[in-house]
């Protein structure tokens, strides 16, 4: 099949879009790999022509990331609306803002939130987003939600393309735990954090939480790199590339947007005397609308239908 397969346009520039790689080299590397975008990232990785293995921005899912806090614990909901136009609908957003204030209550339990109350009805959350979807005539859903506490500090919150207060496109959270009496400092802190989140796109806290399969991958990469060299020379590289890698992946390791020059860990450091006493960032959690509900499945049945509709012509 490998050189049968025909390369299209879409797929070089989805993959040109996800690596920054040159066009030439997109076709290449998805010829040589028979047209699997994921496998054809590790191809150009470990040629050295990739940039970054972006995800891709294609989404399916229109709606709004919600975001609630209550006292030392906050959470995010994602709702699912079909058109973006519902999603600016005043009775939507309320809904939306409504569920997140619930969601405080669920510890990150999908089950639990669909049951709860919804705010000022006897009805579960659940039955009043079927009652919704009765009354505004689009299908709505409450697709997820995540929760972070602290005993002491702050739970501090970011809402990126934000359309209401606490409602947007992109929610994160960050939890800052502290004994220092300064909550406001925190707070702006916590924001500030929120908001390098957002940009930077962290995988994890620190290296150890980086998913196994994600430092598998990197060693592949590197070892293909590097073939032909004693394993005590590889793991020297091994180590010095997981310390670039955790700069580039790891949110306490990470440049802090608003200056550079500073990691997250000094810039935590730093502000411990204006907060009146130890800060520790103890977990994060982004939300980005749509993301990963790519409509993979429809796609491909398109794709084999045209592929059997231009089968059926010659």
């Amino acid at each position: 099949m490998g050189h049968a397969m025909t390369i299209s346009a879409t797929m070089v520039k989805e993959l040109r879009d996800r690596t920054g790689a040159g066009m030439m080299d997109c076709k290449t590397a998805l010829s040589e790999t028979a047209g699997d975008v994921e496998a054809a990232i590790d191809w150009l990785r470990k040629k050295g022509l990739s940039k970054a293995a972006k995800k891709a921005d294609r989404v399916a899912a229109e709606g709004l990331i919600g975001v609630g806090i209550a006292g030392t614990s906050g959470a995010l909901v994602e709702v699912n609306s079909e058109t973006d136009f519902v999603a600016r609908n005043a009775q939507f957003q309320e809904m939306v803002s409504a569920i997140a204030a619930a969601a405080t209550t669920a510890d990150g339990d999908y089950a639990k939130l669909l049951a709860v109350p919804f705010p000022g009805k006897k009805i579960s959350v659940e039955e009043h987003v079927k009652e919704m979807v009765a009354t505004i005539g689009e299908n709505m859903s409450v697709r997820r939600t995540a929760a972070i506490a602290v005993k002491q500090g702050v739970v501090a919150s970011y809402m990126h393309s934000q359309v209401a207060p606490g409602l947007g496109k992109i929610g994160v959270l960050v939890a800052l735990e502290s004994s220092g009496k300064n909550t406001e400092e925190l707070n702006a802190l916590g924001r500030m954090i929120a908001m390098h989140v957002a940009a930077s796109n962290p995988i994890a806290l620190d290296i150890g939480g980086v998913p196994a399969a994600i430092v598998e991958r990197e060693k592949a990469i590197l070892a293909d790199k590097n073939q032909g060299k004693k394993p005590e020379v590889l793991e020297k590289i091994f180590q010095s590339s997981l310390k670039t890698f955790a700069k580039d992946n790891c949110l306490i390791e990470q440049a802090f947007i608003h200056d550079p020059s500073k990691s997250v860990t000094q810039v935590l450091k730093e502000a411990e005397g204006k907060v009146g006493g130890p800060i520790k960032l103890t977990g994060f959690v982004k939300y980005t609308l749509g993301e990963g509900i790519e409509k993979k499945e429809e796609d491909f049945a398109a794709e084999v239908a045209k592929v059997v509709g231009e089968a059926k012509k010659s």
